[in-house]
């Protein structure tokens, strides 16, 4: 297992090193340059030069970007251009909120997808499968930034189940420990805080969710509906194994393969899908510093932002390989 793992990781580097490459070459391609967007209103061409020559963005692209590629191993992003504090220091206190939201909805999809897309292949035909397959077509034909402003809508302005916005109540002062809200509650014993925090989340983790929800769901169904059907499992039947038994190792084990690289791209995924739900839902994380870095041209912010999220997707990805080697032993040696 770990020679496996090792493999990965190796085979992880030059995967960064070409996103390194997009997200550089991206960047200086964009209409004003650097440059451009450090001057603003003020910027004239003598300006952009004498600037370009001062970083140093008039030396050849290469030299440029192997400057580039030392910075970012040194973690040194620069400084915003919106709010003039370090891009890191700007990341380390918005990534818990984006990363509690998404582990929420992700939790919510996990957790009733896999239950649900079982159950629809259980009763292929009949008319839980059929609801469930049209369900997930609405699920996944629904924008989430609509499906957000409907939920808000509906639960938070006409019945007031839910809070329509922000991670905590106003009035609730927590004590910041990890900056994760529901964390934060459960480590200081503020169980206030903590309690309505989770009521935050329910909206903009349902928002979020209900894609990866509705596509684990289908991939699930789908993945059983192969399995039942193969000879290891009628074998196990008629050998009089429990139901329980012949479901827990021959068919859910090996439904999984699929359904664990659908859970590995959709976590890749949230984080887009993070960026329109926290504009609805005022949520403060990593979206809402992207989308306002993407209105205002902030170059270390955006760089910084786009390469953390190409690392999030190789870490995931990675994570979904090990779960193969764990899931199934023959890819160890494939």
């Amino acid at each position: 297992m770990l020679r496996f793992i090792v493999r990965r990781l190796l085979q992880a580097i030059p995967t960064l090193l070409i996103l390194s490459l997009l997200v550089f070459t991206w960047l200086r391609s964009l209409p004003g340059g650097p440059a451009g967007a450090l001057l603003g209103d003020k910027a004239t061409p003598e300006k952009i030069a004498d600037l370009n020559r001062l970083l140093g963005l008039d030396q050849p692209v290469f030299i440029q970007y192997f400057k580039f590629l030392g910075r970012v191993l040194t973690g040194d992003f620069g400084s915003s251009l919106v709010s003039g504090e370090p891009v890191l220091a700007e990341i380390g206190r918005a990534l818990p909120a984006t990363v509690e939201l998404s582990l929420a909805a992700l939790l919510f999809a996990v957790v009733l997808g896999i239950p649900l897309g079982y159950l629809a292949a259980s009763h292929r035909g009949r008319f839980l499968d059929n609801t469930t397959v049209i369900g997930t077509l609405v699920g996944v034909a629904v924008p989430v930034f609509f499906l957000g402003i409907l939920l808000k809508q509906l639960f938070a302005q006409d019945l007031a189940l839910f809070p329509p916005s922000g991670r905590q109540d106003v009035t609730i002062d927590p004590t910041h420990v990890t900056n994760f809200a529901v964390l934060d509650g459960i480590l200081t014993q503020e169980w206030d805080a903590s309690i309505d925090a989770l009521w935050h989340l329910v909206l903009p983790a349902m928002a979020l969710g209900t894609i990866p929800l509705a596509v684990i769901v289908r991939i699930t169904r789908a993945s059983v509906l192969d399995v039942l059907n193969e000879d290891f499992v009628r074998t196990a039947n008629a050998k009089g194994l429990q139901g329980a038994v012949v479901r827990r190792r021959h068919v859910l084990r090996n439904a999984m393969l699929p359904v664990s690289t659908t859970i590995g791209l959709q976590t890749g995924l949230l984080l887009g899908g993070a960026v329109l739900t926290e504009r609805v839902f005022v949520w403060g994380g990593l979206g809402s510093l992207l989308a306002q870095g993407i209105e205002r041209r902030d170059y270390p912010r955006l760089q910084a932002l786009l390469l953390l999220a190409a690392v999030v997707y190789v870490v995931v990805n990675l994570l979904v390989d090990i779960s193969y080697a764990i899931i199934d032993p023959r890819v160890r040696t494939s």
